[in-house]
């Protein structure tokens, strides 16, 4: 029987930092098709079902919101930083029975690459729950996950659209953003915003960025994520620009068009 730390660290070699099942296995002293197995979702019922991994842990160790296993907002894995830009451009959260929320995250169906990575970086952030996908009515897709540690993970969720209500980063979430300002700009990109060709008079065509968002103080999440990068930006009422060749050379780096 392998312990929670152990299939964390499996899945974290696998999905955070891409190395194959050989290497993992080497890693960690874990055989190759378990490694296998739980890369692909196959874990353990007894782990889906203690205390603590299904989110009805008690004790002194325990989050007084949720009720699952006290938070370590530390030791998330780096693709949360991404996971929160999709969720501040399009997603939502809303309350199911049992006290268990549901994230989703809208995306079009054009651009099935940032679909996988979207369903890939719910999956890193909580490793123990499925996260599904289906084709709405408006060809978008709806990435979703259970759980009641949501809310918690990602506190700016609360009733109504996002831009009427305060929108404004906890302390762990900055210090995230700050850590991987590209990753965060990646994701709010993926979801509220397009690389695309600006053309005029003469015939000159080069490209830039832009984010559309109803809420200015995530407009404002963007602006700063930018200015930690020295990238120059220009705002429009509800649309920030990226348009200098150098800044969006950089962004190109780890953004580029979405696919």
């Amino acid at each position: 029987m392998h312990d929670r730390g152990t299939v964390a660290e499996v899945l974290h070699l696998v999905r955070d930092l891409g190395l194959n099942h050989c290497e993992v296995s080497r890693r960690t002293g874990v055989p190759r098709p378990t490694v296998r197995d739980w890369a692909n979702g196959k874990l353990p019922h007894s782990f889906e079902r203690r205390r603590g991994l299904s989110g009805r842990s008690t004790g002194p160790g325990v989050c007084e919101r949720c009720g699952a296993e006290r938070h370590d907002f530390a030791r998330l894995s780096s693709s949360y930083v991404y996971l929160l830009g999709l969720y501040l451009g399009d997603g939502t959260i809303s309350k199911h029975r049992r006290g268990v929320y549901k994230l989703r995250i809208f995306l079009d169906k054009r651009y099935p690459n940032v679909v996988g990575e979207c369903e890939a970086a719910m999956k890193a952030v909580l490793p123990f729950k499925t996260v599904n996908k289906f084709l709405t009515v408006s060809n978008c897709f709806e990435v979703f996950s259970y759980s009641k540690a949501w809310p918690c993970l990602i506190p700016q969720s609360g009733p109504g659209a996002k831009h009427t209500r305060p929108i404004e980063l906890a302390l762990w979430q900055r210090a995230w953003v700050d850590l991987i300002p590209e990753l965060f700009l990646r994701g709010l990109v993926h979801s509220d915003g397009c690389r695309f060709i600006n053309t005029g008079r003469g015939r000159w065509r080069y490209p830039r960025y832009a984010f559309s968002n109803a809420s200015s103080e995530i407009r404002q999440l963007f602006c700063d994520a930018c200015d930690q990068l020295s990238l120059q930006w220009t705002l429009a009422p509800r649309t920030v620009y990226v348009s200098r060749k150098a800044d969006v050379d950089r962004m190109d780096d780890f953004i580029g068009p979405k696919r």
